[in-house]
């Protein structure tokens, strides 16, 4: 409760800039309670004290430029300077062991899903830079991940308005499934929209093989 009045105060003094800041600290690794404060953010919108699509717009560019700046950082620096002086951001010989694993386990896919996964989404900007990912394969799943996170826990308070604390703590628990889930429904949606394309893309593709195909043996020697 006592950080839900600090919160309360930051949004009373300093409106929408505390979600834009606070999340932009958050992915460079200070402490932050990012994923709190975007609820309680979606509830003050429930009670129309703020509005929902400036929050998501807010959120999403902090959260973007934060994980954009990590980024820059890890690829300039490499991983010797993060272990040399990640002390001053936080960071743990056991967070970045944690993060390490992560990536070898799911690769880049990873900077999409870390960030519904405690103590992973603060570094996952940082190692996309230390392993030199493209920026721009970067950017495509940072910045997607980024806007499913954010329409998310603010949408936990904007629809549960009184209860959203309780349901809060449940999407904490599960945010991973929940993310996963959603994740899958929109590409089979996107599959299903575009399947004509997709097929006849296929189609071609597979027309050109064949007659690829149907060259070489046409200038084979006969034997």
């Amino acid at each position: 409760m006592e950080m839900l009045k600090w919160i309360q105060e930051l949004f009373a003094s300093y409106g929408y800039s505390v979600l834009f800041f606070g999340l932009l600290l958050e992915f460079v690794a200070l402490p932050f309670p990012g994923e709190t404060t975007m609820a309680f953010a979606g509830f003050l919108s429930y009670t129309g004290k703020l509005d929902f699509f400036v929050l998501i717009a807010v959120a999403f560019a902090g959260t973007t430029v934060g994980m954009t700046v990590t980024y820059f950082i890890g690829l300039k620096a490499g991983l010797p300077f993060i272990q040399r002086y990640g002390k001053w951001f936080l960071f743990s010989e056991t967070k970045l062991e944690k993060t390490q694993h992560w990536f070898d386990r799911y690769g880049s896919i990873l900077v999409s899903i870390g960030y519904f996964i405690p103590g992973v989404r603060h570094f996952t900007g940082y190692f996309s830079g230390i392993t030199a990912l493209p920026f721009r394969k970067f950017a495509l799943y940072a910045y997607s991940g980024a806007l499913l996170w954010v329409v998310l826990f603010l949408g936990i308070g904007k629809i549960f308005g009184p209860q959203w604390m309780g349901i809060f703590h449940l999407v904490e628990k599960n945010a991973i499934w929940i993310a996963a889930g959603v994740a899958a429904v929109a590409a089979f949606i996107i599959l299903y929209r575009y399947r004509h394309k997709i097929g006849s893309r296929l189609l071609r593709r597979k027309t050109g093989i064949n007659l690829e195909t149907q060259v070489v043996k046409v200038k084979e020697p006969s034997k």
